[in-house]
């Protein structure tokens, strides 16, 4: 084949290129996986040879291909098991799914006889006491462990915390808790992951074969909504590992991961090296090179860290017991290469990560900026320095969907009105200079990156118009949101190579039945998906659907 032929030529379309030097073309040329040539047909069609690919598009609008900016589909499947309480608000609603669960449990000794549920909303304990003793009758006696939709609290029954030896309160390296009534008995509510793995580890695990299977099915089901790449924001060396092994069999990764390892508080000089000898393992389509940090909790339960106090007087205390230490870790991983992801919902969480980032330099290695994530309440005094440092914010504006139109959500009750009125100021983010990367969370919010460019344009339900509209003077644009998930997104991973249909870029695109810039936000949840590509070659096509 000549050098200049093509593999593949798309033509008979129109392309979005978020490419401000040519924002519009109708013809994309691509040769081993990366572009070639953009611009009109005619520009094409000298890499057209006997052996290309001519796909029409049929009046389609290609994209870039998206990027989901935060998730976890591996720990969430160790967390998002059992009933899917999502959309249950009232508690009725919710024991009586208990009851049927643990019913079911019993007959067929299920899940190693433990009821499990996931995605729980607070309201749902709005009147309901969050305690074991509420949830007891309902699981028969049974061993329980319920997680809350944020992945930061869970709720476990007496049997639970029986088999993991909870009697009382603990000490953690972090600001996890084991709540306590009165008289020192735990109540059942476990607040941050080394309260409720304690839990967790006593429970039935996914073996290693049903894991592999659970992810290579949810990482193949991104694509039905144009996703090509995603960030993986928890994991450790046995998800590398993970990842290599799907790189290598079936077919390899449908998609582009990026995969963050967790440094937790504690961790001790031995598994620190490990982790920093992890840095450049890759494979075909997955990388490493990037740690996750805790700043904070969640507002919704009083482990946001704050500048002042949430309406119970929490929010007072930063996720690391020694605040020196999280500096210190910022500054080892960032002198050895590394991005750096900080998880930060709260204010002074959020302003303390920016003062780390600069102290260590706020570039990896790489090149890559170091990055935070969440941001869900960011104080004017660090609004200005978000944009002005380079520092990537990681926004999922779809996380709105819990709150309530008179406040009385968990989230917006602990702020008060006026610091709620701040919450996800992603419009402010970008005026004032910095990229916003937007993406789900899963499994907190939807894997499905239409919602998320719905509620970044709408900041209220898709598809109900006279939902409730949560600061409207934050809405992004139709240009604003699919930055978010294209070129944001991928400058956020340190990729210079992804996001933008340009010459040199990779081929990852979708091929939507519309433009979603012209779709009104409240239809963006039925617009097709004809075809998502990686390296060029569909990982999905509606026909085959």
């Amino acid at each position: 084949m000549h050098w200049s032929f093509a593999d593949t030529v798309l033509v008979g379309g129109r392309i979005i290129t978020m490419n401000p030097m040519r924002p519009t073309a109708e013809a994309i040329a691509i040769r081993d996986g990366r572009i070639v040539a953009v611009g009109d047909e005619s520009v094409v069609r000298d890499f057209r040879g006997a052996a290309t690919e001519v796909v029409d598009l049929r009046g389609g609008v290609v994209t870039p291909g998206l990027i989901d900016a935060h998730m976890h589909p591996i720990q969430g499947f160790e967390l998002a098991v059992g009933i899917d309480f999502g959309g249950v608000r009232d508690a009725e609603t919710f024991l009586a799914m208990l009851r049927s669960e643990a019913r079911r449990v019993a007959d067929g000794r299920a899940a190693g006889g433990w009821v499990r549920g996931w995605n729980i909303d607070y309201d749902v304990f709005s009147r309901l006491p969050m305690t074991a003793a509420a949830i007891d009758d309902a699981v028969e006696g049974a061993p329980a462990f319920l997680m809350f939709f944020d992945g930061h609290t869970a709720l476990a029954s007496s049997e639970a915390l029986r088999r993991a030896g909870i009697t009382g309160a603990r000490r953690f390296g972090d600001t996890s808790e084991i709540v306590v009534d009165e008289q020192g008995r735990p109540t059942g509510a476990l607040r941050e992951d080394s309260a409720f793995d304690l839990v967790l580890r006593t429970a039935p695990e996914h073996s290693a074969a049903e894991m592999r299977e659970l992810v290579r099915d949810l990482l193949g089901g991104l694509a039905e909504s144009g996703i090509t790449g995603a960030c993986i924001m928890d994991g450790n060396p046995g998800t590398l590992d993970l990842l290599d092994d799907l790189d290598g069999t079936g077919g390899g990764l449908p998609l582009r991961l990026v995969s963050a390892m967790a440094h937790n508080p504690g961790y001790d000089e031995e598994r620190t090296q490990h982790y920093l000898a992890q840095r450049d393992r890759h494979g075909r389509r997955w990388r490493g090179g990037l740690v996750k940090l805790f700043n904070d909790g969640v507002i919704d339960t009083g482990t946001g860290w704050l500048y002042e106090p949430d309406t119970h007087g929490e929010g007072l205390n930063s996720f690391w017991a020694d605040g020196a230490e999280f500096e210190r870790v910022v500054q080892r991983y960032s002198e050895a290469g590394f991005q750096i992801a900080t998880h930060a919902i709260g204010d002074r969480a959020i302003g303390t990560t920016i003062d780390a980032y600069l102290k260590a330099g706020v570039q990896s290695g790489r090149g890559a900026p170091h990055r935070i994530e969440h941001l869900e309440l960011l104080a004017d005094r660090d609004l200005a320095r978000l944009g002005q440092t380079g520092i990537t914010a990681s926004v999922q504006p779809l996380h709105m969907q819990w709150r309530k139109a008179d406040g009385s959500d968990f989230w917006a009750e602990r702020l008060g009105p006026e610091r709620a009125a701040l919450g996800w100021r992603v419009r402010d983010m970008i005026d004032a200079g910095a990229m916003v990367a937007l993406g789900s969370d899963w499994p907190v919010a939807q894997t499905d990156a239409r919602i998320g460019l719905a509620w970044a344009r709408l900041r209220r339900e898709p598809g109900t118009p006279d939902a409730p509209v949560f600061e409207p003077d934050q809405r992004l644009s139709p240009y604003q949101a699919l930055q978010g998930y294209t070129v944001w997104a991928a400058f956020a991973q340190g990729d210079r190579d992804l996001g933008v249909i340009a010459p040199g870029y990779r081929a990852d695109l979708v091929v939507w039945e519309d433009s979603p810039l012209d779709v009104d936000a409240d239809e963006l949840l039925d617009l097709p998906v004809r075809t998502t590509m990686v390296d060029g070659h569909p990982v999905y096509a509606a026909s085959a659907a």
